[in-house]
Formats: structure tokens, C-alpha cells, sequence
């Protein structure tokens, strides 16, 4: 089975003993397999990125992370370690969702460095999702869209108050 012979159909987590869980097709066939990845040797203190990347590097489960973005992987992961610092599943679940959710209002200079890849990831899988490209249906080129509708805000920076006078 080659690396492009396997579709992914889900993925999970299973805390006691730590293990991610993939759900996968093989590629002309109906029949859905059950790939279980145990984490051996994660630690509470253990930087998901790593762990990740030594799974992603691992021949024994290469093939079945290719597909699996990365974000994704660190996000489960996290979970893992989150459950392993005695984090109620109720709040882990509570706090991935947040993770996924992007709000336009929430200053990400603020977040942590993981949270903000975490984030990224997600906008670049939107971006993506609604991404047109020459050969989609309905594709028009050099499209301008018209803003004026609403009101227009002022912000004190962009006031004539401060005059540059002096230059």
C-alpha cells in the first residue's frame, strides 16, 4: 500500500494508554481500517511540535500522517498532554473548539506562539477552502467589490487635529 493508496476519514484520541487514532480507506475499496499510533514516550512537559514531527518521521505511521495537517496533529496531541496534567475531557474538548474558532476581535500579538501557528493553519485552511482558482466554475477575473455602503468610522490617528504642520 503507497502513500497515495490511503484517504483519511478521521482522527482521534485515546488518553489511557496515549495514543492518536486514525480512520482510513484504502483507495478502491469500501472497507474502513483502524489505525491506532501509541505515544510511548510523551511526557506532561513534551513540545507537541516535536512529538509530531517524530511522528510524522516515523516509518511505522509516515503514511498515515502525510495527509494529516500539522496543526492538527499538534492540536490532538495537546489534548494528550492536556488530559495528562489532569484536565477534566470536558474542558479539553471546551478548549480545542476555542483553538478553532477564529475571532476577528481577539489580538493573536497577545497568544502564545503555538496558538498563534495553531491559528494560522486555520485561516490557511480557510483561505484555501474558499480559495478561486482560474479552472472553477463561476471564476472571474480582476473582481472589484465596492465597500462604501456603511458608515464611515473615524480612529483618532487619522484626525486633521494633528496636523503635520511642521514638516
Amino acid at each position: 500500500m503507497g502513500d497515495s493508496d490511503i484517504e483519511l476519514s478521521k482522527c482521534g484520541v485515546r488518553f489511557d494508554p496515549p495514543a492518536i487514532i486514525v480512520t482510513y480507506r484504502a483507495k478502491g475499496s469500501d472497507k474502513l481500517h483502524l489505525r491506532r499510533m501509541p505515544l510511548r514516550n510523551l511526557k506532561m512537559n513534551s513540545i507537541a511540535t516535536r512529538v509530531a514531527e517524530d511522528l510524522k518521521k516515523s516509518p511505522n505511521h509516515k503514511r498515515f500522517l502525510e495527509k494529516l495537517p500539522d496543526a492538527q496533529l499538534e492540536k490532538l496531541i495537546t489534548m494528550i498532554k492536556d488530559k495528562m496534567n489532569g484536565i477534566a475531557k470536558e474542558e479539553i474538548v471546551k478548549k480545542a473548539k476555542m483553538m478553532d474558532a477564529i475571532d476577528p476581535e481577539e489580538d493573536l500579538n497577545k497568544v502564545d506562539e503555538n496558538t498563534l501557528k495553531i491559528k494560522k493553519a486555520i485561516m490557511d485552511q480557510t483561505f484555501e477552502k474558499n480559495r478561486k482558482r482560474p479552472d472553477d466554475p463561476g471564476f472571474q477575473y480582476d473582481v472589484e467589490v465596492n465597500f462604501d455602503d456603511g458608515p464611515i468610522e473615524s480612529c483618532e490617528w487619522d484626525s486633521d487635529k494633528d496636523s503635520d504642520e511642521g514638516f
